[in-house]
């Protein structure tokens, strides 16, 4: 019995072995498979747009007449749209490389939720600008005034709490300003800095301009306040004694969000408007507000994009013009029929970013436009993600490269008991930008999920556990960078001169703040020049 038992022992013995030589790399497989994370990596179509370097698109074939031509349907040509159509002007035509309107206010899609492909909110405009509150009431944001004199809004088009949170010393906290276990030091130097920046918020010239507005060409020519175009903002806060590294922290990160590039790079004039160029005055009850969407700025974009329905060609190349006294012929590749077509028109708007125009026209080679590439990430994570703790629409972790994620979800209205999706930021903050395009263009999804995780794993330790997929989208030229000498440089400047009245140009970058407020601006101005 013995025996025969150790016969047994040893038989079964060696055919578990046999059995778990076979199965271990099974075993090992769906491990791995369980946990592997669907990649994607989508972009704008840069393969169409660097066939502008070479230019080797065949004869036009078909003609096209109209009155004015907009070249580019991002938020200024689209604005532009809206503002011919407001003028009674309908004889336009409207032409986009991509295969989409909205430029950098574009969106995407799952089962779960839209999400932004680039700018996702809008902060509260000040009582200043008429000419947005118009638009926020035609978009039915904005309802009016109450008893008191206080704008009414759409509250759903609102943040919902929390608005923002950061990861900081190990813990979240409400607010991005990091508050809890700073010393006295730390906060006296917050307390002056936000005590210096409410001065420079209200200061205006003798004229009445403010030093800081919105538009940025609203701003004063002061020589005083020009001159804070000529230094970094690092420069600046190091002049006036601001070395904690908790504020340090924050003024980096604020540049980050608007400029792309960080206080090192930017002018100090650039850093004071990321703060004081907001008044704060018009929805004084709801200072830390804005309007967002699940799928960001698009919901703005898709509001203009009314005004050029029918009018518009997507997937259409510009990539010669002449002019003359009497026209403009404008020569464009389609990229689905891949013909060429000749667009006569009275006038043309280019509301396309300088590094494409000067393409296009040989005299506008400008130097001093630095464009910053981004990074997006979109993860759909199990909804068990965050341990029960509720995310905020704006989650940033404190010392890391990126600047955090959005809960895209949040302006949900139901209970959301499906899959989480969250949309990660990040800018690429160098003295070298065309380098780190070049990196950002040749990095695969394993690379990029790396680069991603690093940041987020901060904070989320265990996010891999939830992942279901990763979304990355990449923008090699994110948005136009404010380095000293660019805001009231001469190259600005000439960049925005229209060409024998006949050609004109606008879009953010010749602003020097890429934010939607310059965009729409930039679209109605340019219009009203059109128009004289």
């Amino acid at each position: 019995m013995s025996q025969n038992r150790n016969q047994i022992s040893r038989k079964f013995f060696l055919t578990t072995m046999l059995w778990a030589g076979v199965m271990l790399p099974f075993l090992q497989y769906c491990k791995q498979k369980s946990k592997s994370i669907l990649l994607k990596i989508t972009g704008t179509n840069y393969v169409l747009g660097h066939q502008l370097w070479a230019k080797d698109f065949p004869k036009p074939t078909k003609e096209i007449n109209v009155k004015f031509l907009i070249v580019g349907s991002g938020i200024s040509g689209l604005s532009a749209c809206r503002h011919l159509t407001k003028n009674n002007e309908t004889d336009f035509l409207l032409v986009e490389m991509e295969n989409h309107l909205g430029g950098n206010a574009s969106n995407g899609e799952n089962k779960f939720s839209k999400f932004p492909l680039g700018a996702h909110y809008l902060p509260i405009p000040n009582k200043e600008d008429l000419d947005l509150i118009e638009f926020l009431k035609e978009c039915k944001i904005f309802l009016g005034d109450d008893e008191n004199g206080l704008p009414t809004f759409d509250v759903e088009q609102l943040t919902f709490p929390k608005e923002e949170r950061l990861f900081f010393k190990n813990e979240w906290q409400n607010d991005l300003t990091p508050q809890n276990g700073i010393s006295l030091k730390t906060k006296k130097e917050f307390e002056r800095f936000f005590k210096l920046i409410d001065e420079f918020r209200t200061r205006k010239d003798a004229s009445g301009k403010y030093w800081f507005d919105i538009p940025l060409d609203k701003s004063s020519q002061e020589i005083e306040a020009k001159n804070l175009d000529k230094i970094t903002f690092e420069s600046w806060l190091q002049h006036n004694h601001f070395e904690s590294e908790e504020l340090l922290w924050l003024m980096d990160y604020s540049c980050k969000d608007d400029y792309g590039l960080g206080m090192k790079y930017v002018s100090a004039w650039a850093g004071i408007h990321y703060f004081a160029g907001r008044k704060n005055n018009w929805a004084t009850n709801r200072h830390n507000q804005v309007f967002t969407w699940p799928e960001g700025n698009a919901r703005l974009a898709k509001h203009l994009s009314k005004f050029a329905e029918d009018k518009n060609l997507s997937q259409h190349l510009v990539y010669d013009v002449t002019w003359n006294a009497e026209n403009v012929e404008v020569l464009v590749f389609d990229n689905q029929t891949k013909i060429s077509k000749k667009i006569i028109a009275e006038k043309v708007l280019f509301a396309t970013p300088q590094f494409v125009n000067q393409h296009i026209f040989k005299d506008r080679k400008l130097t001093n436009f630095n464009y910053v590439p981004w990074l997006l990430a979109t993860f759909t994570l199990k909804n068990e993600f965050g341990g029960g703790e509720e995310l905020a629409w704006d989650n940033v972790i404190f010392g890391t490269e990126g600047l955090g994620y959005i809960n895209d979800q949040h302006q949900n209205l139901s209970q959301n008991m499906g899959e989480k999706v969250i949309t990660y930021y990040r800018s690429f903050s160098t003295d070298d930008c065309k380098k780190a395009r070049k990196k950002l263009y040749y990095q695969k999804d394993e690379d990029l999920k790396k680069l991603v995780l690093a940041d987020v794993k901060v904070a989320h330790p265990e996010i891999e556990d939830f992942i279901l997929d990763i979304q990355f989208h990449k923008l090699g030229h994110g948005m136009i960078s404010p380095v000293p000498d660019f805001i009231f440089g001469a190259e600005r400047a000439l960049a925005k001169q229209d060409v024998d009245e006949k050609i004109f140009f606008a879009h953010s970058d010749l602003s020097g703040i890429s934010i939607f407020e310059e965009a729409f601006h930039q679209g109605i101005n340019a219009v009203n020049e059109m128009l004289k």
